[in-house]
């Protein structure tokens, strides 16, 4: 529980901060608080058979690894009770934490809350402390979480009694850089940062207290807090009636830090309000919205509950930063990956395979972070060695691909030396602060590729294409041939005077794009593949040479055409040399063979499909 009503008073300083906040961060963790935040999140009956508060705090942990962030467990006492509705009724039970022990001063706030169950806890003198359970169900739950935590190399402190003290103690000696908890006493007990709560996930965060802002912002330190908890209550009291929030915050300003403690050990407290006057809706000093000002009187404290109350906050039971214990949790644990299959096998029914997946893209992860770490330090140094210089090896070995992942930049690489895991995603960021040359040597791979890629690629049509398609060509020329009458070539019979020869015919390429359509000039004209002004005079004068007035009209014509010819370069005879397979077929003669016109468009059918494979 901590001190009644904190949270509240503490919310203004209470900051939201990204996950990437605890990157390379050691942080303690009061693990009965964080397996109390599962506990209460799901109280289904399959909750406890599946296990389901292990797997989760397996994936909160695997997510604080990833960003490098050393964990250190510690236990100690708590006392957890709830009710859950069963189907055949209300079912009551108290769940103990069970490391550690209960202080003296805590005595009663545990038999409180025992409630009808008060004789389950032993007598016991006052002054000493009160041994936990070590049976109850919510201690084998402990123990899983430790057993789990030892594979991941995450060691676990067992406290002499509060865990949030524990905590605080190593946060108060710089040994970690704040601590996990739900308990808001820890403040009292000398802890600088205080993390609430942790989501994970994309778009995970941290919930945050700072010492140094409660200090500036409420303007409350050490003994502030240690006299709230006095006023209003807390594990250790059940504070002074007539004191709310309101109140209490008052008397302690007015006080002021280093005179509260000892006003209340040397005078004691009583609360007495005076109202002189109505406060018109505003609030003097956000404290009193009751009344415009509160008087408090001191009583004498007789019987000396407050003087174990304040010692129980400025002197806890904990291991010293130089004990044999602290130093042992505080060093390098391994991670341990064959007693995490078994531990995964057994509680989760998964295979060494499945485990592996989860885990080492996490575990590499860490490894690439603490690389860069290297560098930085080395870059802040005025030390800025190449990756080859580097003593210790980088753990990417190569860039596969370029990745994205929540829209956010990412690469797929290959990792060296790290068992198990051939290749996975990180974040681009961490590859660029860890090793930019694998960046640049991935790069300039990649438009390697490329240009090899461009040389190979074949061209557009190759020999054995234009072969076949010239050999298809022919077929089809052959064809028109054959079914024009002799327009293109000869006849069966003979009866056509200018067949064309196949030999005469140029190849044509069918690569290249046909050209755009134009008029054409009468010298273009002159190169035309089939003259069909010039077959039809010639077949004239060989059909009318009894009429010498055709005759003479058909000699000139001829003889005019020759000199054109001539003066293009061409012989006598007109020979196609080029045939124009985009343009329409001419007219044959006045009847318009359908057969021919058929097997034009044949051909510029497949022309056309010709072109639209190779394009």
């Amino acid at each position: 529980m901590g001190v009644k009503n904190l949270w509240d008073i503490l919310e203004s300083c209470k900051k939201k901060l990204p996950l990437q906040h605890l990157q390379n961060k050691k942080v303690c963790v009061d693990l009965s608080c964080w397996l109390v935040q599962m506990y209460s999140a799901n109280r289904s009956p399959a909750f406890a058979k599946d296990k389901v508060y292990l797997k989760n705090l397996f994936h909160r942990i695997r997510a604080l690894l990833a960003l490098n962030c050393t964990l250190l467990f510690v236990t100690g006492n708590q006392l957890f009770s709830t009710s859950s509705q069963s189907l055949e009724g209300k079912l009551k039970f108290v769940c103990l934490f069970v490391d550690g022990a209960i202080p003296c001063v805590k005595l009663a706030t545990y038999r409180r809350r025992l409630g009808s169950n008060s004789h389950a806890a032993p007598d016991s003198h006052p002054s000493t402390s009160l041994r936990r359970n070590r049976g109850s169900e919510f201690s084998c739950m402990i123990k899983e979480a430790k057993r789990l935590g030892m594979a991941l190399g995450i060691p676990c402190l067992d406290g002499l009694e509060e865990a949030e003290a524990q905590c605080a103690s190593l946060d108060l000696e710089s040994l970690c850089d704040g601590c996990f908890t739900s308990d808001s006493d820890a403040f009292l007990f000398g802890a600088r940062t205080v993390y609430r709560d942790v989501f994970i996930g994309e778009g995970g965060y941290v919930i945050c207290y700072e010492m140094e802002d409660i200090e500036k912002t409420l303007g409350f330190g050490r003994n502030s807090l240690i006299s709230l908890a006095v006023l209003l209550g807390s594990d250790y009291s059940n504070g002074v009636n007539g004191f709310g929030p309101e109140t209490a915050c008052r008397l302690v300003k007015s006080v002021g830090e280093n005179l509260i403690l000892d006003q209340i050990l040397s005078n004691g407290v009583k609360a007495t309000r005076k109202c002189k006057g109505k406060n018109n809706g505003n609030k003097v000093d956000n404290m009193c919205p009751k009344a415009s000002s509160c008087e408090v009187g001191m009583t004498q404290d007789s019987d000396g509950q407050f003087r174990d109350v304040i010692n129980a906050y400025l002197e806890p039971k904990c291991h010293s930063p130089d004990s044999e214990a602290v130093q042992r949790v505080c060093g390098q644990h391994p991670f341990l990956r064959p007693q995490l299959q078994k531990i995964c096998k057994e509680y989760f029914d998964w295979s060494p395979e499945k485990t592996d997946q989860y885990i080492l893209p996490k575990i590499a992860e860490r490894e690439l972070r603490r690389f860069s770490d290297l560098r930085s330090a080395s870059s802040a140094l005025g030390i800025k060695p190449l990756l080859s210089e580097i003593p210790v090896p980088c753990p990417v070995l190569a860039i596969v691909k370029q990745r994205k992942v929540h829209r956010n930049e990412c690469y797929e690489v290959s990792w060296r030396n790290i068992d198990g895991l051939q290749v996975s995603v990180v974040p681009g960021d961490l590859v660029r602060s860890a090793c930019p040359e694998k960046i640049t040597e991935f790069l300039e791979k990649k438009g390697e590729e490329k240009k090899q890629k461009r040389r190979a690629r074949p061209k557009k049509s190759g020999q054995a294409a234009v072969e076949d398609v010239d050999e298809r060509l022919q077929e089809l020329l052959l064809g028109i041939e054959a079914d024009s009458g002799g327009i293109l070539g000869g006849t069966g019979n003979g009866s056509a005077a200018y067949a064309v020869p196949v030999e005469a015919l140029d190849v044509v390429d069918l690569s290249s794009p046909s050209p755009p359509l134009r008029k054409l000039s009468k010298s273009q004209k002159k190169m035309m593949g089939v003259d069909v002004q010039c077959q039809s005079m010639n077949m004239n004068k060989m059909e009318s040479e009894s009429s010498f007035s055709t005759q003479s009209s058909t000699t000139s014509d001829v003889d005019k055409q020759s000199k054109e010819e001539e003066a293009g370069g061409h012989g006598g005879n007109c020979v196609a040399s080029v045939i124009d397979l985009s343009s329409p077929s001419p007219a044959i003669g006045a009847d318009d063979d359908v057969i021919h016109e058929r097997k034009a468009r044949e051909l510029r059918s497949f022309l056309d499909s010709i072109r639209s494979e190779l394009y």
